[in-house]
């Protein structure tokens, strides 16, 4: 057909709304993890330390007491963050992650392969510099695991 008469047979396109996502300011996050944090991983060492280990000095002395805190809290975090898409503090500075394709909850393997990706970003410090410099406000950790970190629309 020929533009004029495409013209003329002008039908009503219907544009599928994509979704917009407002990105999470990287302070919001911050405290999101500090809260984390304190909500759960402080009671996570409490427990190993004063129920399972007897006390601190024993704490302090083992190598996989502190391994076993970590191990729970990333399976503790990567099930919280497939089933609801936050963990307490994400709720908390009203912040979710998703993935960054479809938008939705993110797998539970996948979540678990975003804490292990993010304890890698944390050692190294130079993927924690990255949300800085991008649009989008993404780190490292999200890039390898491709989600996105948006605000909650209330």
């Amino acid at each position: 057909m020929r533009f004029r008469e495409l013209k003329k047979n002008k039908k009503p396109v219907q544009i599928k709304e994509s979704k917009k996502f407002v990105y999470a300011p990287y302070s919001y996050r911050v405290k999101a993890f500090i809260t984390d944090m304190f909500m759960i991983y402080a009671p996570i060492l409490y427990i190993i330390t004063y129920v399972f280990m007897d006390g601190k000095d024993n704490f302090q002395s083992s190598q996989m007491a502190p391994f076993i805190g970590v191990a729970l809290y990333g399976v503790i975090y990567a099930f919280l963050l497939s089933k609801f898409a936050q963990t307490p503090g994400k709720k908390a500075y009203e912040i979710k992650v998703l993935n960054s394709t479809n938008g939705e909850n993110i797998t539970f393997i996948k979540a678990l392969f975003r804490f292990v990706a993010f304890l890698f970003t944390a050692t190294t410090v130079l993927g924690l510099f990255l949300p800085f410099y991008r649009k989008d406000k993404k780190a490292l950790h999200d890039l390898i695991c491709g989600t996105i970190v948006v605000a909650v629309k209330s």
